[in-house]
C-alpha cells in the first residue's frame, strides 16, 4: 500500500511540474508580462513628463521579447555543444 501512495505521490508532483513548465513557456503568459512592462513603463514615463513616453514605453517590452526569443536559440545551440554532460 505505501508504494502506491508514493507512486501516486510522485505521479501528482510531475503533473504540477508539467503544468509549471507549460506556464513558464506559454504565449499567456509572455502576453502578460509584455503588457504589464509597457503600462509600467508607461506610467512612468507620465510621472517623470517624459516626452513620447507612449513610443518610448516600447522599448523595454522590445527588450523582452528579444531577450525571450533569443535565449531559445542560445539554449539550443547550448545543448548541442554540451550534449555530452
Amino acid at each position: 500500500m505505501n508504494l502506491e501512495k508514493e507512486i501516486l505521490e510522485i505521479k501528482e508532483r510531475n503533473t504540477r511540474v508539467e503544468a509549471d513548465k507549460a506556464w513558464e513557456t506559454s504565449l499567456t503568459r509572455r502576453l502578460l508580462i509584455v503588457t504589464l512592462t509597457y503600462f509600467i513603463s508607461f506610467g512612468w514615463l507620465l510621472v517623470i513628463n517624459e516626452s513620447l513616453a507612449v513610443l518610448k514605453a516600447i522599448v523595454p517590452v522590445f527588450g523582452y521579447f528579444i531577450s525571450t526569443w533569443s535565449l531559445g536559440l542560445v539554449k539550443k545551440m547550448w545543448y548541442k555543444k554540451n550534449r555530452s554532460l
